[in-house]
């Protein structure tokens, strides 16, 4: 079987990697009976995260707070924050801190305050409204988004057990697989691990496999 290996040179601009969630997730904490509850939510464009906002202020329409920041782009180039009629810059920004910190993006916080009657102070408002982020964050699953290319593996049925072993000894997943005339495996190989994955490949199945370039992307490996 002859080998077909196609490539193409990906711009150097491009990142490696960056998180996302893969679930929304709440947290609540509780600073002198002031409730403090934390949402957080999967959004891709300011025009969800505004929607999300509007959404939240609406359910807690008698809450005294509904602060929260966002970071949208591959590049986390968007970032916005709100205190919501807080003392400026003791709560939105410490959100957005709190983001920032995850190295997540694509990713909207809101942290609505219940007042307790007790006032907290620009240092107490900062580390509760941090406090709510962290708990609202930590209860959501995260993943890492990889630049990868999509590689289609072609062999005939005596050369399966050869790419099942080399793709589980470099973990790598079988996204799909297709049971034709040959032997089809889809998978996805970090962008700068292509070369290696690919010659490990012919060497392990001595020359007997056909392997195809699908698109590059961000995937969750």
């Amino acid at each position: 079987m002859i080998s077909v290996i196609l490539w193409y040179n990906a711009s150097m601009s491009e990142r490696e990697s960056y998180k996302v969630l893969i679930s929304n997730g709440t947290g609540e904490i509780v600073e002198k009976k002031s409730r403090f509850i934390a949402g957080v939510y999967k959004v891709e464009t300011v025009e969800e995260a505004e929607a999300k906002i509007a959404e939240v202020s609406k359910k807690y329409w008698d809450a005294r707070h509904n602060c929260y920041a966002f970071v949208i782009g591959e590049n986390s180039e968007i970032t916005r924050c709100s205190d919501n009629g807080e003392p400026s810059g003791t709560a939105g920004k410490p959100i957005l801190e709190v983001i920032k910190g995850s190295g997540v993006t694509n990713v909207l916080v809101i942290v609505t305050r219940y007042f307790g009657g007790v006032l907290l102070g620009t240092g107490g408002l900062v580390r509760a409204y941090t406090q709510a982020a962290q708990a609202g964050l930590s209860d959501c699953e995260i993943g890492e988004m990889v630049f990868s290319q999509k590689l289609t593996l072609k062999v005939g049925y005596n050369m399966i057990n050869n790419v099942q072993y080399y793709l589980s000894q470099n973990e790598i997943n079988i996204a799909d697989s297709r049971y034709e005339a040959d032997v089809q495996f889809d998978i996805c190989v970090r962008d700068a691990d292509k070369q290696r994955i690919c010659d490990g490949l012919i060497q392990k199945c001595e020359g007997q496999i056909e392997i195809v370039e699908g698109d590059k992307g961000y995937y969750i490996l």
